[in-house]
């Protein structure tokens, strides 16, 4: 096998197995870091055979084995003559030099479900959480986890490195939370997979619109939840709402990155398989007090059975809205819900319940306060606070794609007809 093939095979077989690798570590050093650096061993330890005896029939097992052997001998070095210690490493040196495939074992996937858990600790900041998910779980390795986010492969590393030594210094377990705070920390887990998903659906920094790569690593742990939880309906929910909107990832930009907006997509783009996968999901998730992931597939659902945007059914989307408002109040849920107000019932209605969330504080740097501001005066003719709001929602995003957008739809406004008199003229 050439070098370049068995260093991409290499780099796939990570990728793929990475996160059981650790977790397997981590169920017996019971330390994610120590768990990460062993694993990392393991790597090497490949790249050293496999050019000189060939890849294993099965790389991920012989990768979890070796880094397994590695954690019994530091745990044999540090607690010399316990028995059970012992008999663990002679199975684990039988396996070693018998049969690789004995290494993945049921346990593994409920030790990936602890650190997936460990990882997404609330005692860590959600940035934090999101790159020691994608570095130990997703197998990323700093310098993609930095370009992702457009950060520097040291600020990645310090993130990482202090995420770790948070987790040792509080004496966090690696286990999967009892009942009492099970909702809880699931919660945790389930907003760092869409925090994740949502810098890559709409990258609030850069010169990109979008980056896939972190929308594809979401759906990927979104997925691996719900094998490891399949009787959690939020699990499911979340995995709705990712696989609907990753649909309409091929149809949100033009031939040159530029941003289309949803009721200018050519739906024909729309990826129909996710969406199917996404409404099966939903069906999952089906339960009487559906929860906030729940409800967002749900409105996505709904622009992904309309064919066409007239074909849109706005006033369930605005009902929808209300509820999720009523679940998890947020001035930024109030805005969607004022959008399909507009859609539904016109402009002038939506622009009122907008008019309403201005002295919101929440909302004050937010530039889609103003940019749905702008389309709304637009709408009713008023071109020149269109105009003005547009430029206002420029000047607040961080995005350069955005910008743009903003930048030319302030431009058009100032090329229309004169406005209408404003209402508080």
């Amino acid at each position: 096998m050439e070098e370049s093939e068995l260093r991409h095979t290499i780099d796939t077989v990570w990728r793929m197995e990475a996160g059981r690798i650790v977790a397997a570590i981590a169920g017996i050093v019971r330390d994610v870091g120590q768990a990460e650096e062993l694993a990392q061993d393991a790597l090497v330890a490949a790249l050293e055979q496999w050019p000189r005896d060939g890849v294993p029939a099965n790389p991920g097992a012989w990768l979890t084995t070796v880094g397994k052997r590695r954690a019994v001998d530091l745990v044999r070095r540090r607690q010399t003559g316990e028995r059970v210690v012992d008999a663990l490493g002679r199975d684990l040196d039988e396996q070693i030099t018998v049969d690789f495939d004995a290494a993945v074992e049921d346990r593994i996937e409920d030790d990936l479900l602890r650190l997936i858990f460990v990882a997404c600790h609330p005692v860590l900041s959600p940035i934090a959480r999101a790159a020691l998910t994608l570095r130990l779980v997703g197998g990323l390795t700093t310098g993609e986890i930095a370009r992702a986010f457009l950060t520097t492969e040291s600020t990645v590393g310090q993130r990482i490195t202090r995420a770790k030594q948070t987790l040792a210094d509080a004496r966090v377990p690696f286990e999967v939370p009892d009942p009492a705070e099970r909702a809880e920390r699931l919660g945790s887990v389930l907003e760092v997979v869409y925090l994740i998903f949502n810098e890559g659906y709409a990258a609030t920094a850069g010169d990109d619109w979008m980056r896939p790569t972190l929308c594809q690593e979401a759906l990927r742990l979104a997925r691996q939840l719900q094998g490891l939880m399949p009787d959690e309906p939020e699990v499911h929910g979340l995995a709705a709402l990712l696989e609907i909107q990753a649909s309409r990832l091929r149809a949100r930009t033009g031939p040159d990155g530029e941003p289309i907006l949803l009721n200018d997509q050519d739906r024909t783009r729309w990826d129909r398989l996710l969406i199917r996968r996404g409404l099966a999901a939903l069906d999952r998730a089906a339960t009487e007090h559906p929860g906030p992931y729940a409800l967002q597939a749900e409105i996505a659902a709904c622009h992904a059975r309309a064919h066409a945007p007239e074909e849109t059914d706005w006033e369930r989307i605005a009902a929808l809205y209300a509820e999720l408002a009523r679940l998890v109040p947020s001035p930024v849920v109030e805005l969607n819900r004022a959008v399909a107000i507009a859609q539904a019932r016109g402009p002038a209605a939506g622009l009122e319940v907008t008019r309403a969330l201005s002295d919101e504080p929440a909302l004050a740097q937010y530039h889609l306060l103003p940019s749905v501001l702008g389309d709304l005066l637009a709408k009713l003719g008023r071109h020149d606070e269109a105009r003005r709001e547009f430029e206002r929602a420029a000047a607040l995003t961080g995005n350069a794609r955005e910008r743009e957008l903003l930048l030319g739809r302030a431009a058009a406004c100032a090329d229309s007809p004169a406005s209408a008199p404003s209402a508080d003229a």
